[in-house]
Parts: structure tokens; sequence; C-alpha cells
């Protein structure tokens, strides 16, 4: 088979994501003695690590915030009723440093600070609160801009701390490292687990979204290939690298084989197109989306379950396959086209990064 992308860019990709093992990592947490015991205990057991090359400190409120040689990637203040938090949470931005506030109580949490006079900004206020209805969770999931924790958390009140409260919240934090520290942040997945499933999703969504946007130009046929492949190649090679897999060359030979098949893809997006002849944009869209995706959702799945990098070759074949019928059929449909069509309203911007077209 002749591969649709340039396997020694692939492997240079890999290279760097192996790379990433061995850049350090330093964070400070600090807890407020006012805040709930079970809380403080679950962040400070969220932010251990085996790595070697990670350093995390743990101090209480009265200590304040002392910088040391090594600059914090970010700094987490646990926070109970105290009005220091915010004044802390003011030094530590003051040092240069991204901040994340950890709260079970919000809006107590915002008010104090105003009070003292140090505002914490709303979106480093993480607390385990659903932010989003059931339409803008799948809009978030759709495009990486939209976060549901850049909405107002500080109007929620004390949350009862769940079991479901503290995955939640695991995943509201995983989420906040990934926007504050883009450049490491798969670096900081391997350092702590409850990151990987948060960076994993954003890689499916952002990937999926440029893929989806490449199957709407009307570029040469079987140009946009390369692009697409790639990028599943890299989202594919990041979930592994965040979870911790092995990427040996044999591997990632055997899954640019497999994504390689990405050629049929385009097959039945065309033949798809011919069944709608107005609309092969949108079948070649939601090929492009749908696969993707369900490449990433599955390798996830799999990794979670305790899954190695040997099988994931098979595990994302099946997945595209399914995902590339459906999407085919389903974006002829009168539902399809206007779904597609709202995904490729949201895409303009990569779309013009794909074609190289600048605003008239």
């Amino acid at each position: 088979m002749v591969l649709p992308v340039d396997l020694g860019e692939v492997f240079r990709i890999a290279k760097d994501m192996r790379a990433v093992a061995d850049v350090p990592v330093s964070v400070s947490v600090m807890i407020d003695d006012s805040a709930d015991g079970e809380l403080a205990a679950r962040v400070r057991s969220a932010f251990a690590s085996t790595s070697a090359h990670t350093r995390v400190t743990v101090t209480y409120l009265d200590g304040g915030y002392h910088p040391g040689e090594v600059r914090d990637d970010f700094a987490v203040i646990v926070a109970g009723a105290s009005p220091e938090v915010g004044r802390l949470a003011d030094d530590v931005r003051a040092a240069g440093v991204p901040v994340m506030v950890v709260s079970d109580d919000p809006a107590a949490t915002r008010t104090a600070s105003e009070e003292a006079g140090a505002p914490i900004p709303v979106a480093d206020i993480v607390a385990p609160v659903k932010l989003t209805s059931a339409i803008e969770e799948k809009a978030a999931a759709l495009i990486p801009a939209l976060r549901s924790r850049a909405q107002d958390v500080t109007s929620v009140g004390a949350v009862a701390l769940t079991e479901e409260a503290f995955c939640l919240l695991m995943q509201r934090m995983g989420e906040w490292i990934i926007t504050a520290c883009p450049e490491k942040k798969l670096t900081l997945a391997l350092a702590f687990p409850f990151v990987r499933r948060p960076l994993a999703r954003d890689a499916i969504s952002a990937t999926s979204m440029q893929n989806a946007a490449i199957g709407f130009v009307p570029i040469l046929p079987g140009a946009d290939m390369p692009i697409m492949t790639l990028n599943q190649m890299k989202m594919v090679l990041q979930i592994a690298t965040a979870y911790g897999q092995p990427l040996d060359a044999e591997r990632i030979k055997e899954l640019a084989c497999v994504l390689g098949g990405a050629f049929l893809a385009r097959n039945v997006a065309r033949a798809g197109a011919k069944l709608v002849p107005f609309a092969g944009w949108l079948v070649s869209g939601a090929v492009g989306f749908a696969a993707t995706e369900a490449m990433g959702r599955a390798a996830i799945e799999y990794f979670e379950a305790g899954g190695d990098i040997v099988g994931i070759a098979q595990v994302v074949q099946s997945a595209r396959d399914g995902a590339m019928d459906a999407a085919s059929t389903a974006a002829g449909t009168p539902l399809g086209k206007k779904v597609m069509s709202a995904v490729a309203d949201s895409v303009p911007a990569v779309a013009k990064v794909v074609t190289g077209k600048k605003d008239a």
C-alpha cells in the first residue's frame, strides 16, 4: 500500500512525543485550613506522581507563596472560606504562574476574595459543577473553543462531595490544566493521570473539526488525504502517549498502514457524493469528522480498559469503518445536511488555513 502520509514525519512526531516524558514538571499545592478535609485529601492525592521529573510541593495557606529556583508550571489552591485565598492567588499570578482555585463552594470563594479586595477570575475557580445543558455539551464537543469552564461557576453554592462530584472535579481540573498550560499539556497528562481523558477529548474535538473542515473544502481529489491521515496519526499517537504507551517503530508502522485505509474513507465519501450531488461536500465533511471522532473515542476506551499499544490499530480501524458507513449515509438525509451545515459554519478559519485563502 502507498501510504497517504510521510512516515518520516510520523516518526518525527512520535519522537517528539516520547521526549515529553523527560520534561520537568513543577507544581505547588496550597491548602486552606478551612477547606473541606476530604476535598483537600482528594486534590493532594490527584497530584501524587511517581515521575522522577515531577516536583509537587504541598504547603498550607499561612505559608504564603514562595517561588523556588524552578518556576512552577502552575499552582493549585484548595479553598475554604478564608479571605486569604484571593490575596494568595494574586501573589501567584504576580509571579507569572497560572493558579487554579479548587472549591466545593465557588460562590463563597468568590465572595470572600472580593471582600478581601482580591477577586479571583471566574475561569480560575474550578468546582465539581455541571455547567452546561445537553445541547451546549454537544456544541462544546464539536467546537474546541467552547469551554464549559468559562461559564460563571461562582453563581453556584456549596456542592455535596459525592463520588460523582469528585469525578467531575477531576475532569474540570484536567480541563483547566490543558487550557492554562498548552505547551506542556502532554507532559502533565503523563505526570497526573486525571489530565489524560480531558487532554484526549480535547485532541479528538480539535482533530475532528479540522478533518471536517478539510472535507468541506473543495480541493483537488485526494489532496486532502495526506492532511487528514496525518491529523489522525497525530491524534492517536498523542492519546497513546498521554496514557503512557510506548511508541515503538513497528507499532507506528502498523498504525500508519491502518490509517492509510483512510483512502477508503475518501472513496466512501465520493460514492456518497454521487448520491447527493448538491451536497457532496457534506458527505466528505461528515466522513472526515465522524471517522476521526470515532477513532479517538475508541482509543480512549481501549487504553482506559487496560489495553496496550499492541492492539490499538485494530481498535481504531473497526471504529473508523463503522463511523464511515454511518456518516456517509446520515449526511445524505435532511437532518444530516442541517447538522453538517452547522458544523461547516463553525470552521471557516480552518478552511482558510487549509486552502491558503485570505479574506477578500
